[in-house]
């Protein structure tokens, strides 16, 4: 990969973030809630800079500076996909710059005057990666060997990374991956210590169980009910609350292959835009605009609190023991069984919902969340907004 060079472009829309307490029909501003112009940084949450200061190192003025950051680097990444066409090879959120980088292949790989981001020349454009990772995906159908955890486009090398679990590695494991370096030289291997699993004993936002035994947790609000992860529950599943009152069934489920569903709650069930940080706030779910790789997300869950931290890549293919799910974004964010189903947010965008990972948060670990534009759009669902 050659050295990058620097390009301009115009500033994007920011967004805000607050908090409110759900079981008020009617929010007024908070206290205890930074706010800024709307041509600086966005509002945030005393308990999301918190977990943001401690998780990425940064001041308070860095994190106000950060948000703003990513918020100008979204934007740049719509234009970004456009501007290149078919030369296209990723792009993502570059903590050092403060800017979207974007990789380029050829020589369409020239500065764009209006840009304001950082040109990354490569060798092979993202639709060519991607037609290797879906050629594993189509190989793999629904299993691969236990040793192999998944296979992703990795956009900031301008490859597709085969992870396995180095404990595990057997003929079998060896076989998948010289089958999928014979697709293309751009495939690299990435060894592990772990294997991921579902987290689904698990609590994110606010607690549910799963016919009186189980316990995930609920993603975001929609209207008619709540999205989730598919593997808490089956179709007709009851879903109750911590005290034994019924919240609904599920109406939809797919796992693996996804690992989304959605619960229809009954008559009675109050339904709020908010996601519960377990740190004394709840954060404003402001819409669903899906963030750049690179970008900081916080996960919240009952069983570790708020964690903060980066995404890896999207689309990532995993190989669970209960077989493979796909479009899986990767993060570095730790969670632990509890978190399973519990809500992602960047700034006041709802990401996804908790699949399942790897490691802890002792030790670090990688997460998978399933992005939630998806689940709405496959249930014809629409998020409840603060």
């Amino acid at each position: 990969m050659t050295s990058p060079r620097t390009v301009r472009l115009a500033g994007a829309v920011v967004l805000a973030i607050g908090l409110a307490i759900p079981s008020l029909p009617a929010v007024a501003a908070p206290s205890g809630v930074a706010t800024t112009s709307p041509t600086s940084a966005p509002r945030v949450s005393l308990g999301m800079a918190e977990a943001m200061k401690r998780d990425f190192g940064l001041t308070a003025e860095g994190v106000q500076t950060r948000l703003a950051q990513e918020e100008r680097a979204r934007g740049a990444e719509v234009v970004a996909r456009k501007l290149y066409g078919a030369a296209y090879a990723g792009s993502w959120f570059d903590p050092a710059t403060g800017k979207l980088a974007v990789a380029v292949a050829g020589d369409a790989a020239a500065d764009k005057t209006g840009l304001d981001v950082t040109v990354v020349p490569v060798a092979h454009t993202y639709a060519q990666l991607d037609a290797t990772k879906t050629a594993l995906d189509r190989k793999a159908g629904k299993a691969a060997p236990a040793g192999v955890n998944g296979w992703y486009v990795d956009v900031q090398t301008n490859t597709v990374v085969v992870t396995v679990n180095r404990h595990k590695v057997d003929a079998a494991v060896t076989g998948f991956v010289d089958e999928a370096k014979a697709l293309h030289h751009a495939v690299r291997v990435v060894q592990e210590d772990h294997s991921p699993v579902p987290y689904a004993d698990v609590v994110g936002g606010w607690p549910y169980w799963i016919n009186n035994a189980g316990r995930c947790s609920i993603g975001f609000a929609v209207y008619g009910g709540f999205v989730t992860a598919g593997h808490c529950g089956t179709p007709g599943s009851q879903a109750t609350d911590q005290y034994g009152a019924l919240y609904g069934y599920f109406a939809g489920s797919t796992f693996p292959y996804y690992d989304y569903a959605w619960v229809q709650t009954v008559a009675g069930v109050n339904l709020w835009g908010y996601m519960e940080g377990y740190n004394g706030y709840w954060y404003y779910v402001r819409g669903s605009a899906q963030v750049p790789v690179g970008s900081g997300v916080c996960r919240s869950g009952s069983t570790t609190g708020m964690w903060c931290n980066y995404i890896q890549a999207r689309n990532q293919t995993v190989n669970y023991p209960q077989g493979v799910v796909y479009n899986l974004t990767r993060t570095n964010v730790c969670a632990q069984p509890g978190d399973s189903g519990g809500s992602w947010l960047s700034s006041n965008q709802a990401q996804g919902v908790t699949s399942g990972g790897s490691g802890n948060c002792s030790t670090g670990g990688t997460t998978y969340y399933q992005e939630v534009n998806p689940i709405l759009s496959a249930y014809g669902l629409s998020l409840i907004l603060t």
